[in-house]
């Protein structure tokens, strides 16, 4: 292992590969046509069989579900079309005894306006606003006045019998937790860290201290970057918040991870995360280093005119993503923390309608080699389709990612045995529908391919998530970058996602070829031949 990799961080994460489960959408185990996690637990074999040993799931706490469970009425209690807390605890038990480890999904900037705090800080008369014995009066960020303006941020008036209105995060069903601001300039304007805005803090540590204590493994944070109110660029009051969160929780629970949803690993690490995703942005037709992989397209459901990388006819070189992605990892490295990519998530387009099973299989198996730990979303190691269909539980067009999960052949694609019409969300009606029964039985499927580079990466130490990373080539359509570990062990990986041969030397290069997509060879001077569409990994 590298030195000093391990410094602060759970060691686990080393070796973990994540799968993201859409507990609404994975299995129903009691035919009511909504996922739940008695389906998770039946599910587990499958999960570790493909390669994955972590899971992180979508919130599954109680919620009205307007916006599809991100909108919390009770963070200590499961919602009841989910299972029971008992449920929960036992799949925490049933992952580790198979060597996995569970995060859950912790939704900490905003609440559901059912939220028992926030009816009591709505309440007209102060001495109220109090849920057992905490007065929650300024746990929300509340106007002085019922005809006061947000200051800026998005505000509701009208709705409280408070004389006062209130912050948004969202959708109006989600009012703002109060973590202050970095600047206050109106008397309502609470500070960052002071009174209020610890107070807050702290309700949120019990949160997390809550469900550690019960078996789970840490969490991924929604929206992280986003709870001190006009914060500067820098986010500074925003990470001393979690560093004084994180100085409370870490002592109690050393091996706990936390996974931020921010993507500035400079930022996040900084404020105390083991890891941060390479998110998905695309804002007026300028993609980030990630969209430029696998989203470059102003037309997600169509292959033509898609500028992604590992779109075979797109000719984009790889050397815009690497600019933007080698800095931000070695920005990780410094902080002795994780970049980690993702195939997709319950917020992002699938890209099975425009890449092909080819493409797929070049850009999963480097996604799932490059440094960082992994991160796949239910389903697409099956190439499941993004499907149009209308809102749901605040969706949008988001909601074409959240369909079912496809089993097999049977009815519902055995994802539930309710009548078709009682379904959370329709499953894929085509004849083509992917399946993992039909996957798992084709040896060229992409499920098999997913299978076999994780098996690699869980043999091989210098494909771990902590292990080191270098470009050795990227100037054109070819990547070929190195991975290795502090005992001396080098993988290099080359990929060439064209539609036209290409070439790199690497010097010393000899090795044997550990797994390979196409006819990609090596010869004795070190030239590696990467033939239309081809993937090659050499030890």
């Amino acid at each position: 292992m590298l030195e000093n990799v391990f410094k602060n961080t759970p060691k686990w994460l080393d070796s973990a590969v994540f799968y993201e489960i859409y507990p609404q959408s994975f299995q129903d185990s009691n035919a009511d046509g909504i996922g739940d996690i008695t389906g998770i637990i039946q599910r587990l074999d499958y999960i570790h069989n493909l390669g994955c040993n972590a899971l992180w799931i979508n919130p599954c706490f109680d919620s009205p579900f307007k916006d599809a469970g991100y909108d919390v009425r009770d963070y200590t209690k499961v919602a009841p079309r989910y299972g029971t807390n008992a449920d929960l605890v036992r799949l925490f038990e049933e992952a580790h005894s198979r060597g996995m480890h569970v995060l859950l999904d912790l939704v900490p900037g905003h609440t559901s306006g059912e939220h028992a705090w926030f009816k009591a800080s709505s309440q007209a008369e102060p001495g109220d606003r109090t849920v057992g014995d905490d007065n929650v009066s300024e746990r929300y960020i509340w106007t002085n006045l019922w005809i006061a303006n947000g200051d800026g941020l998005p505000f509701i008036g009208g709705e409280a019998e408070r004389d006062g209105t209130y912050i948004l995060n969202f959708f109006k069903c989600q009012p703002a937790l109060n973590y202050g601001f970095a600047h206050p300039k109106r008397e309502w304007q609470k500070p960052a860290l002071g009174p209020d805005a610890t107070a807050t803090c702290d309700a949120m540590v019990d949160v997390m201290r809550f469900w550690l204590s019960r078996g789970a493994d840490g969490f991924r944070v929604d929206m992280a970057d986003s709870l001190v109110k006009q914060d500067d660029d820098d986010k500074s009051f925003t990470i001393r918040t979690w560093r004084y969160m994180f100085s409370k929780i870490r002592p109690e629970f050393p091996e706990a991870a936390f996974v931020s949803e921010w993507g500035r690993p400079y930022q996040s690490l900084e404020a105390g995360f083991d890891m941060d995703f390479y998110l998905d942005w695309r804002w007026d037709g300028n993609p980030n280093g990630y969209n430029m992989l696998l989203r470059n397209t102003d037309t997600p459901l169509c292959h033509d005119n898609d500028a992604s990388y590992f779109n075979a006819d797109s000719g984009t070189p790889v050397i815009e993503f690497l600019n933007q992605y080698v800095p931000q990892v070695r920005d990780a490295e410094r902080h002795h923390g994780l970049f980690n990519l993702i195939t997709c998530n319950h917020d992002t387009l699938r890209t099975a309608q425009r890449l092909t099973e080819r493409e797929l299989k070049i850009a999963y198996a480097t996604l799932l080699t490059l440094p960082g730990a992994p991160f796949i979303y239910y389903g697409d190691e099956i190439g499941m389709r993004y499907r149009e269909l209308p809102t749901k539980e605040g969706g949008y067009t988001r909601t074409g990612s959240r369909t079912p999960m496809q089993w097999n052949g049977g009815p519902n694609l055995g994802f539930s045995e309710a009548p078709a019409d009682s379904l959370y969300l329709p499953v894929d009606p085509a004849e083509d529908a992917p399946t993992v029964e039909r996957a798992m039985a084709n040896k060229d499927s992409l499920w098999h391919t997913m299978q076999s580079v994780l098996a690699l990466r869980a043999a091989e130490p210098a494909l771990h998530a902590y292990a080191g990373f270098d470009v050795l080539s990227g100037d054109g359509r070819a990547l070929v970058f190195a991975r290795f570990d502090g005992d001396g062990n080098r993988i290099v990986i080359a990929v060439n996602p064209g539609r036209g041969a290409e070439q790199a030397t690497v010097d010393g290069l000899h090795g044997e070829s550990l797994f390979a997509i196409g006819d990609a060879h090596t010869d004795d001077d070190g030239t590696i031949t990467l033939p239309a569409q081809s993937f090659i990994m050499l030890k």
